[in-house]
């Protein structure tokens, strides 16, 4: 067989679908029908609430109705806040200045926002700081410390951060100054010597406050303060927007009593008296229109669609605020506009927004972040393309061997990396490491993961290697002296060859039913509002249907496609639109597809839709191709439509490639996985065909056939 079409290297025109695994929970539809004739519930809410793990009557019920749990006390489940409220009392009859260190990031602003607002109603004399992300770095410093102590503080309370800030809290202690710890964040090895912790990860993992974030913390211990102090009344709501601001931004589980408190905040954040929070709502036009059918609020992201101009992500709202927002609201919304100023810009800009009660100072607050948020969607994109070019070009080849990225470069931002290292990680599906100079001697960085690794762990088995450093398991931040780069990286890999299969290194869709597009309606839509809010660990449905045909598909903006599938049932053809954001890279999409998707309602003009957002797609079954490559190339002939033909398979590069020669000498060369091939007498003139076709799937399962029956 000629070797017409061979290369070194794949050849970059062949569009490739995205590299996924999918995993499809197990349908129990016998059991599903009896809890849902027990709940009084669709068949279909009940399947999606046994895919979360809840099986029995009390859970379900817990879960419908969140204000149905019963809560034990938090002073029952947090050994340290007895304490902290007896400090707090004191400092405050005492007039003790007391000072809080927060963090830069929407989690820490808002617990930092939170308890500004709670302990001055409250009498305290209180002050605050957030160390420098450009010059310091995350969590609580000596320099704070000292410049505290100068300023006559008393009682230092930390929020969002301190757990690991050993050597900072020592050197208060030492000062005399008394300690507070609120954090989230893992438990380091050491606890540093406060006077008293709060932290859900040291209580019972059984407690329903156990998956709170930083400011749930803050919250649980002003709201305690409050009622100890019989202060209570007045306090709950705004404290309650700042928490549900702050949860949701934060990426927190929305499960136990984080799901009861933000289901509340949700409801109560449309008509909340915060002047800061009616700001970011009318500059984020939360409750407005949708834009001529391609974007809608529910669809945005803007860590990751940031190339749409705000006018049409976001119209102005024509009408009062919402009933009640949706998570999606304060994620994509509300949330990256707050963020966005702790990562490049002055955090004192979202807690004056967020402590004043002048609704001038909060609107104009608010401009300022929409407008570092657009400075920051512009630094990601340009971090992004950088950081892609340096893996293509030196890590892509061993990113099976290595099982996780580190990637490095001068001059970028601190603040927005940990974004681009999401974005690398649903690209890649490894776990991303990406770190920049601070100067020529140390390194800064972020870090983000996978379901099957531990970011915190991976961190802790670096501890040598590293300066500070801290997170959880899907996320980290560090730093580290710059001559230890090699190590760090080779000890990374040692330890994700450790954690990770090879099965392991693919971005994982999870999917929880399958369904048919005559089944995608609004009565179906309507049935999945009893699981909001939704978020991490109550993630949104997602759907799949098999052998749809892309009918009709266009790019859209700088790289999202926007497309029409459709599927035949009963000899009749069912249509609805669909947007795939960010795939600009696979189109145009094989025309026959197994499509993966969540549910979003598209309102525009009065008229309200049902459309899908593609999380996952791959060649319907018929179209899937399997074949490996051997030491040895077999090679087989064979007769397809009455013309004869040789076949065989080739190492091309690392990849196996089939190729198929007719007697004219044109090849058709295809690699498994792939929806287009290349067809000509030489790989520079060969033109691109989609295989889906049926005049291609016919003759390469032709030759697939041939192929076996030699080996």
């Amino acid at each position: 067989m000629a070797d017409q079409l061979t290369s070194e290297l794949p050849d970059r025109r062949l569009t490739r679908l995205p590299i996924q695994r999918w995993q499809i929970c197990l349908e129990k539809p016998e059991f599903a029908q009896k809890l849902a004739e027990l709940m009084n519930i669709s068949p279909i809410i009940s399947q999606l609430l046994i895919n979360r793990g809840m099986e029995t009557k009390e859970q379900v019920q817990a879960f419908l109705d969140p204000e149905s749990l019963n809560l034990p006390s938090p002073l029952s489940e947090f050994p340290d806040l007895a304490i902290s409220l007896e400090l707090l009392e004191s400092a405050i009859a005492s007039k003790e200045k007391i000072a809080i260190c927060g963090d830069y990031d929407a989690d820490g602003m808002t617990s930092t926002a939170l308890l500004l607002r709670s302990l001055r109603t409250l009498g305290a004399d209180v002050d605050y700081a957030i160390p420098s992300r450009m010059h310091e770095g995350y969590g609580i410093n000596k320099r704070i410390v000292e410049e505290f102590e100068q300023e006559g503080v008393k009682l230092i309370l930390t929020v969002d951060n301190g757990i690991s800030a050993y050597d900072a809290i020592a050197f208060a202690r030492e000062l005399n100054l008394k300690v507070i710890i609120t954090d989230h964040h893992d438990i380091p090895q050491q606890l540093p010597p406060a006077n008293a912790i709060l932290n859900p990860k040291l209580i019972a993992e059984s407690s329903p406050y156990r998956s709170v974030a930083g400011v749930g913390v803050a919250y649980i211990l002003a709201v305690s303060l409050a009622q100890k102090l019989g202060q209570a009344k007045g306090l709950i709501q705004p404290m309650l927007a700042l928490f549900t601001l702050g949860t949701i931004a934060d990426l927190a589980p929305l499960i136990g009593v984080n799901r009861r408190w933000v289901k509340r905040g949700l409801q109560q954040l449309p008509k909340s008296k915060l002047a800061g929070v009616q700001a970011l709502i009318q500059v984020a036009g939360v409750g407005g229109g949708g834009d001529k059918g391609i974007h809608n609020s529910s669809f945005l992201n803007p860590d990751s669609r940031t190339d749409v101009p705000p006018e049409r992500l976001y119209p102005a709202r024509n009408s009062s605020n919402p009933k009640s927002l949706k998570p999606e609201d304060i994620g994509f919304r509300l949330g990256p506009r707050i963020n966005a100023i702790g990562r490049i810009g002055d955090p004192q800009i979202v807690i004056d927004l967020l402590t004043t009660d002048d609704m001038g100072i909060a609107l104009a607050r608010a401009m300022q972040c929409e407008a570092i948020n657009k400075q920051r969607q512009q630094m990601c994109s340009e971090i992004e393309l950088e950081a892609i070019a340096i893996v293509e070009a030196e890590f892509i080849s061993s990113l099976q061997q290595n099982r996780v990225l580190v990637v490095v470069k001068s001059n970028w931002h601190h603040g927005v990396i940990g974004i681009v290292a999401s974005r690398l990680v649903e690209r890649y599906g490894v776990p991303v490491f990406i770190a920049t100079y601070e100067d020529e001697t140390h390194i800064r960085g972020s870090a983000r993961g996978i379901p099957e690794f531990n970011v915190f762990a991976a961190l802790e088995y670096c501890h040598d290697l590293l300066g500070k450093y801290g997170g959880h398991k899907a996320a980290g931040g560090f730093s580290f002296p710059s001559e230890n780069l090699p190590a760090l990286r080779s000890l990374l890999c040692e330890f994700a060859n450790k954690s990770l299969e090879l099965e392991h290194i693919k971005p994982l869709i999870k999917i929880d039913a399958k369904a048919n597009l005559n089944e995608i309606n609004s009565q179906l839509y309507q049935q999945l509002n009893v699981l909001h809010p939704c978020g991490i660990d109550n993630p949104d449905p997602v759907f799949w249907t098999p052998d749809v045909q892309v009918i009709e598909q266009q790019i859209v903006g700088k790289g999202h496609i926007k497309l029409t599938v459709a599927q035949i049932i009963d000899n009749q053809q069912f249509k609805i639109k669909a947007i795939a954001w960010r795939w600009g890279d696979y189109f145009p999409l094989p025309s026959s597809l197994d499509i993966a998707y969540k549910l979003r309602e598209n309102n525009f003009n009065g008229n309200t839709t049902i459309e899908l957002e593609l999380i996952g797609v791959r060649l319907a079954k018929q179209s899937q191709l399997s074949f490996t490559s051997t030491s040895t190339p077999s090679k087989s002939t064979f007769e397809y439509k009455q013309r004869h033909y040789t076949c065989g398979i080739y190492q091309n590069g690392e990849l196996p490639e089939l190729r198929i020669k007719n007697s004219e000498g044109k090849v058709l060369a295809v690699q498994p996985g792939e929806s287009k091939a290349l067809l000509g007498t030489n790989r520079q003139d060969a033109k691109i065909v989609d295989i889906s076709q049926p005049q291609y799937d016919g003759i390469i399962q032709a030759a697939l056939k041939a192929l076996k029956s030699v080996r």
